[in-house]
């Protein structure tokens, strides 16, 4: 083990990926995926991090914030997102510059597992053994048969208990859209994502349509920026479906305020954006707090070892965009057995590395 290593280099870079095939939600289409990647380096050791936005992240990370990190003790990482946080205070916390230091926070973490000679899940600690997951994807851009032959082979695949589907875009379509599904699946659960696509009043009447076809989770009915309006759906909708939002919560003042308002059965939290391990384990404090579980918004792969640390932890999302990417461009990626993923305990940090001549085609 190093005695206190320091950080040196810090560099980033984005990543443009096609899609493989046009995709919509509720409230936005897009043919491309731009991920951005950061790697720390002390004591001979290098740490990974990443976060899916926009490029001009990489920038805000080699140009502001890496700097700040140069010199710090690599071990001291509160410390390090002190600084952080600190640099951004005129350029607003939320969004972009929430992104880039959830990019840097995680890629510390690793470099500190690594520097010890440990996998994250160790480091972190266990509460759980293994992360279910759920299929995600069921684009509004889909045919009936591009959605029934993807959320079937979650099931019959990867063995998923639960698969997600996009709504909203064209709400006239999304009943036949459900009933498809839900016989594609069988006995899984259907899950809704409408990406905060419709008034309080349109979801509340969307989610009485989704109780015949077995939907057990509406995920942003409204907007994540109306937690009242949330509320609202929350109290009125069937019993047995659950209202789920907090991908967008960059911080914990975010959280709180969906918590707060009693707007979520279940909260979310993605460590690209909500300030990295760091934030992600602040947000665990939360929902414990709350007495409200905890999911995992998308990057499978990277949340895998803190999300298995939350007491709370309810399952991960197996998004069809990130596995994809997270196959192209890392070795160590997870692969599902029987619906979960389990960490590789002889891989130190979170035991990804990019695969560097494979990211070059797609380099921005």
């Amino acid at each position: 083990m190093h005695d206190d290593p320091r950080i040196g280099t810090v560099r980033a870079r984005a990543y443009t990926v096609p899609t493989d095939a046009p995709e919509a939600d509720g409230t936005f289409a897009w043919d491309k995926t731009t991920v951005v990647v950061a790697e720390a380096e002390a004591g001979g050791e290098t740490g990974l991090g990443y976060s899916y936005t926009d490029a001009s992240v990489a920038q805000l990370i080699t140009k502001t914030l890496a700097t700040r990190l140069s010199g710090l003790s690599a071990f001291d990482i509160p410390r390090a997102n002190a600084v952080l946080w600190g640099a951004v205070r005129n350029l607003g916390r939320s969004g972009l510059a929430a992104n880039a230091i959830s990019v840097l926070d995680t890629a510390l973490w690793d470099l500190k597992a690594r520097l010890l000679g440990l996998p994250l899940a160790r480091l972190f600690g266990q509460a759980q053994e293994r992360a279910e997951i759920y299929g995600s994807g069921g684009f509004t851009s889909y045919d009936d048969r591009q959605l029934r032959e993807q959320l079937a082979g979650w099931v019959e695949r990867d063995g998923c208990r639960a698969v997600k589907m996009k709504i909203g875009s064209q709400p006239e379509r999304d009943p036949a859209r459900m009933a498809a599904a839900k016989a594609a699946i069988g006995a899984a659960h259907l899950f809704i994502d409408a990406n905060g696509a419709f008034t309080p009043k349109r979801a509340i009447g969307t989610a009485q349509v989704a109780e015949q076809f077995g939907v057990t989770w509406f995920e942003e009915p409204v907007t994540s920026d109306d937690p009242a309006g949330m509320a609202a759906v929350r109290a009125a909708a069937p019993a047995g479906m659950e209202i789920a939002a907090g991908e967008y919560a960059y911080t914990l003042d975010d959280l709180r305020g969906l918590l707060g308002t009693g707007a979520v059965d279940v909260a979310q939290a993605d460590v690209t954006r909500c300030g990295g391990y760091s934030g992600f384990l602040k947000m665990v404090g939360l929902c414990e707090a709350a007495h409200i579980d905890l999911s995992g918004h998308c990057a499978p792969a990277l949340h895998l070892p803190v999300a298995l640390a939350a007491p709370r932890f309810r399952h991960l999302e197996w998004f069809h965009d990130h596995v994809r990417i997270e196959r192209m461009l890392f070795d160590g990626v997870p692969v599902p057995r029987d619906g979960a993923i389990t960490p590789d305990l002889t891989r130190p940090g979170h035991g990804l590395i990019l695969k560097t001549r494979d990211a070059d085609a797609y380099v921005v």
